[in-house]
């Protein structure tokens, strides 16, 4: 099993009319950046890179980062720029991006050529995803929304073929021309590093993960839909003639450890007094309907079951009595913090209550990665050192014990394109003359 660390890196503000557990909502986009405070963000942005750091040293085997815009909730604007220091400043973790978005790149050669030496830095340890991002991105970059999926996906064409085939070749697509591919810097791994795609509601991104054989990572989604999403990916595997195993799936979920039963429920409820954030279920992020609506974006008649539940059912017109709140202003009906500990949502405890609450979900949804979101809202550098602490003492020997035990390999140990022991890349891998597009 691969099992790494998240979060969001939220920008937080204690002076702020939004942080706290009194703190006003946001809505999506509605913060001006001239609240921002750079000499706030610089320690910030340095408190996170001495956790990623920690995260190595009390042994996790990765790191995820992702890459939101123009929102408190998320200082990952330039994710590749956090990675590049990563892959200095550590040694032996993976760092997985999940991920860049991809349709918002004008020139995916360039992301190509940054990822080729994030890898190279590293000493091959990159973990590479992509994404389409949300609305949020789609409007703060420019981008097109009707052409969000197809530009992810003659992107992720040309990166694979500026990273596989040899040049100088010419690349002409429908959204990107190039009349001279020949990127001098080449990934340390070969033929490319591992990929994975995370994703949410769209059942569009997982058949394509799956007819890709990459894995497929759920984000901090509730359990049965998150299966029943599992179930997706491996009914489109048998159709595209082979057997989906753990290598192929992929969990989020958030976690805080503490010494205490008592401290560890007061330390957990600051996943939600953050910065407004819509991806943390009770939170005061507001989703803004028309940014999750824009038109093209994601079809709309195809999302997956954890598409069709609070928040986001609410904001596409799913549940029409939570989605004429949202147009008032008020805020759609969501899991408060104690009904989110019964569901699973969030996990707090002691080492010793919450093993059993994560053998459950390794039970049920029998995924080869995990990754456990943290120190994250309103939690303090030392709130989230306590908490890796007992991680690195208590948690990850026992569930690498429980992994082995249900046999649930991550695709670093059986290939999820062979099905085979050991990593490999090259079943990923079209060869294509060069020139001949």
């Amino acid at each position: 099993m691969l099992i790494g660390r998240f979060t969001e890196r939220p920008y937080q503000d204690p002076d702020s009319g939004y942080f706290g557990a009194t703190g006003r909502s946001i809505q999506d986009l509605s913060l001006s950046n001239d609240e921002y405070d750079p000499v706030l963000g610089a320690q910030l942005y340095n408190r996170y890179l001495d956790e990623q750091v920690a995260v190595e040293e009390v042994g996790f085997d990765a790191i995820m980062l992702n890459e939101h815009h123009s929102t408190p909730f998320c200082m990952g604007g330039v994710v590749n720029a956090e990675a590049a220091i990563l892959a200095r400043i550590t040694n032996k973790v993976k760092i997985v991006l999940l991920g860049n978005v991809l349709p918002i790149w004008d020139d995916p050669l360039f992301l190509a050529e940054e990822l080729a030496e994030i890898d190279m830095i590293s000493r091959g340890r990159l973990v590479t995803g992509w994404v389409r991002g949300t609305g949020r991105e789609s409007v703060s970059h420019n981008a097109q929304p009707p052409f969000n999926w197809e530009r992810f996906q003659e992107a992720h064409d040309f990166i694979i073929k500026a990273w596989t085939q040899p040049g100088p070749f010419r690349f002409e697509g429908e959204h990107y021309d190039y009349r001279y591919v020949n990127p001098w810097a080449r990934p340390y791994q070969q033929p490319h590093p591992m990929i994975m795609i995370p994703g949410v509601v769209s059942r569009n991104t997982v058949k394509w993960a799956a007819e890709h054989r990459y894995p497929y990572l759920m984000l901090a989604t509730r359990l049965e839909p998150t299966l029943e999403s599992f179930d997706y990916y491996r009914e489109v595997a048998v159709e595209n003639g082979y057997e989906a195993g753990p290598q192929h799936i992929g969990y989020l979920f958030k976690v805080h450890v503490e010494a205490t039963e008592e401290l560890a429920y007061e330390t957990g409820k600051k996943f939600l007094e953050g910065p407004g954030n819509i991806f943390l279920e009770g939170s005061r992020g507001t989703v803004s309907t028309p940014l999750q609506n824009l038109p093209g974006l994601t079809d709309r008649k195809n999302l997956l079951p954890t598409g069709k539940l609070g928040a986001v059912a609410a904001s596409r017109g799913h549940d029409t009595d939570q989605a004429a709140k949202i147009k008032t202003g008020e805020r759609p009906l969501q899991a408060d913090y104690d009904t989110q500990l019964e569901n699973l949502t969030i996990i707090t405890g002691t080492p010793e209550s919450v093993i059993p609450k994560i053998r459950h979900v390794l039970e049920y949804l029998r995924p080869g990665s995990i990754f456990f979101w943290d120190g994250d809202g309103a939690m303090s550098h030392e709130d989230s050192m306590r908490s890796l602490r007992l991680m690195g003492e208590e948690i990850l020997p026992a569930v690498r014990e429980i992994a082995d035990e249900l046999d649930l390999p991550s695709p670093f140990e059986v290939s999820p394109f062979t099905n085979e022991p050991g990593e490999d890349q090259t079943a990923a891998v079209e060869t294509v003359p060069a020139g001949d597009d």
